[in-house]
């Protein structure tokens, strides 16, 4: 199989960091599955890629639903092809102080972030070792690193890494990588919910953070998927296992 003809899927796809890196993909020559909860949501960005001369399927799915996601993987291996790509990129955000934190806030976070991971890389696993080949990118964040007013999502983020290191270790001899990417201050419609959440003005809370990174501008969601498009290449068959930190400047 020739490398422009690999089947992608993308969670949470229908805007941001999913959106950027489903174009980037298709952009690629990859078949791309954009996956959201609402198909129409994830029908957007379909749109946009066949506009672009892209080949792109919409494809609606709750990705912490075990069934939901069994019948959207079966419809795109059957509608595009066996999928070798895997951008696991669904995620939510239920920001509060731990005092303040519900167990729905803490649980919805835990169902999206982790077990949607887990339940899409169960699902893509098989189609990626049968064919010898395959790339799993999972979206991390530096709030693994620790964030107030985080808890839930630093944990989510934070077990994804591991989740991505046990997952090159199982996987890689059958020619099927692991990464994840951890992206710093990205603008996108989650960091805006922060700044509403603290209470700042966008653009005033961008310039502040644009501050405080070494190479003074806060991130696109181009330049995450910039960094998928090589993970998720034929020349990044000896990069597994790591977490890349897309933060403009160091972090540990």
């Amino acid at each position: 199989m020739s490398e422009t003809r690999r089947v992608a899927i993308v969670t949470g796809g229908a805007r941001g960091i999913g959106a950027a890196t489903a174009r980037r993909l298709a952009a690629d020559g990859r078949a791309v599955a954009v996956v959201d909860l609402k198909e129409s949501d994830a029908q957007s960005t379909v749109d946009r890629i066949t506009a672009e001369g892209g080949t792109a399927l919409a494809v609606g799915a709750d990705v912490s639903d075990a069934e939901q996601v069994a019948a959207a993987v079966a419809l795109v291996a059957e509608r595009l092809g066996p999928p070798a790509i895997l951008v696991n990129n669904a995620g939510v955000i239920r920001d509060n102080l731990l005092f303040k934190m519900s167990e729905d806030d803490w649980d919805t976070v835990m169902q999206v972030h982790l077990r949607g991971s887990f339940l899409m890389t169960r699902a893509v696993q098989e189609h990626m070792t049968s064919q010898g080949w395959g790339r799993i990118v999972s979206l991390s964040s530096t709030s693994a690193l620790g964030n107030r007013g985080q808890a839930n999502y630093a944990t989510a983020k934070a077990g994804l890494q591991g989740f991505t290191k046990t997952l090159a270790i199982e996987l890689g001899k059958f020619g099927v990588t692991a990464n994840a990417v951890a992206p710093g201050f990205i603008e996108t419609d989650m960091t805006r919910a922060t700044a509403e959440r603290v209470g700042m003005d966008f653009e005033e809370f961008k310039a502040a953070a644009a501050a405080q990174i070494p190479v003074r501008r806060t991130g696109r969601p181009e330049d995450i998927a910039a960094t998928v498009s090589f993970l998720a290449g034929e020349e990044s068959g000896f990069v597994s296992g790591q977490v890349i930190y897309v933060a403009g400047g160091p972090r540990d």
